[in-house]
């Protein structure tokens, strides 16, 4: 018998709650527990959680919210300075990581189409991981917070075409017309949403701003109606909830629906790390362990070096070059919804989806590992390195 969803998130959060006092205890990031309590109880371990559709799709608006969170506090000038500087580096590192990942999933056996597909799983850093670890001062008053923010957004793009390239591959068509579409949409969604707060939210907030209930409400319809609405016009939610921020971003009271929405994110996000963990099928464990390792060993010992080197004319710090390389360490969730997309268009097989899914939970938790260990985060075991 299935679970209902009070006892999936009674079981999800008590176990978290337990896992991560172990965590802690023996100095561990935390979102190690929360990929591992998903490998216990989902349906590949004990099978107590099974509706991960469900728990999928409800995470997914943790990735939504901080995008969103991450716009508030982006100007637009700045946005625009930090894109322009970290485009070059964005497609370099990302042709780099591409023609990797290819040639370890083809050495091992993959087909040529398998290979190019794990390849381009592998171009993209974590949004999730690299903001959640970065200080809040350095990502919002610093250069290599504005230099990371560049980077992750411009491979978010990439990552956008590639996922529009898999589902016209899946459909067995290829709609250049779709894709314009697409590309236009982005203007047109900007001159909406810019449009939209000046002339329409920001008088109703002005008006009604001694009723905090009130800015929460219109705080979240904001994020969740352009998400939607980018979904809509074939870009991601993710880029629709991060350009709803932007827009708010000029507003006097973004920095209190940014403290608002906090505690909201982060529920959804150890929802995420838990769907991550339990959507893997151990029983393939044996078939790709070997692959996913060597990949995973590649991708964490390249990428710190690439975009040090990258980013050594944009970064005049030696230190601060390494420190934004390793936060850029793993691969993205973006990753995921390629291995998932493909697998279910059957453009790869199963093999192939878990073995970038394997590498994508061990660049997650050994990335993590490095940075919370010997860089300032806001979640650092050590009181010398916790910076909020």
């Amino acid at each position: 018998m299935e679970a209902s969803l009070t006892f999936s998130f009674f079981l999800i959060f008590s176990g978290a709650a337990l896992l991560a006092s172990v965590a802690l205890f023996t100095r561990q990031p935390l979102l190690i527990a929360y990929i591992a309590l998903g490998a216990l109880i989902g349906p590949y371990g004990a099978g107590w959680v099974t509706d991960l559709e469900l728990l999928a799709e409800i995470a997914e608006f943790g990735i939504i919210f901080l995008l969103f969170l991450l716009g508030l506090d982006m100007q637009p000038q700045a946005l625009l300075h930090s894109l322009r500087k970290t485009l070059n580096i964005a497609l370099l590192s990302s042709l780099c990581f591409l023609l990797i990942g290819y040639g370890v999933s083809w050495a091992f056996g993959f087909s040529q189409r398998e290979a190019l597909i794990v390849g381009a799983a592998m171009m993209f850093s974590s949004t999730i991981i690299g903001i959640k670890l970065l200080p809040t001062t350095a990502l919002h008053h610093r250069l290599n917070g504005e230099l990371m923010v560049g980077i992750l957004l411009l491979q978010d793009m990439i990552a956008i075409l590639v996922l529009l390239l898999l589902i016209s591959m899946g459909l067995g068509e290829f709609s250049a017309t779709q894709l314009g579409k697409t590309l236009l949409a982005v203007p047109l969604l900007i001159a909406f949403a810019v449009t939209t707060v000046r002339y329409v939210l920001l008088p109703l907030l002005q008006r009604f701003d001694r009723f905090h209930e009130y800015i929460f409400l219109v705080a979240i319809g904001w994020c969740l109606g352009l998400a939607e609405a980018a979904h809509a016009v074939g870009l991601s939610a993710e880029m629709g909830a991060f350009l709803a921020g932007i827009s708010l971003a000029t507003s006097p009271i973004s920095q209190y629906i940014a403290i608002s929405l906090k505690p909201l994110r982060d529920f959804f996000l150890i929802l995420f790390f838990f769907s991550l963990g339990a959507r893997f099928n151990l029983g393939l464990l044996g078939e790709i362990i070997i692959p996913s390792a060597v990949l995973a060993a590649l991708i964490l010992s390249v990428k710190p070096i690439s975009f040090r080197y990258l980013l050594r004319g944009a970064l005049h710090s030696r230190k601060l070059a390494w420190d934004l390389g390793f936060r850029l360490g793993q691969i993205s969730e973006f990753s995921l919804l390629i291995a998932y997309l493909a697998v279910e268009t059957q453009l790869i097989g199963s093999a192939a989806s878990h073995l970038i899914q394997a590498t994508a939970i061990i660049s997650f938790i050994v990335s993590s590992y490095i940075v919370v260990m010997n860089y300032p985060t806001p979640i650092a075991i050590k009181d010398s390195l916790r910076r909020d």
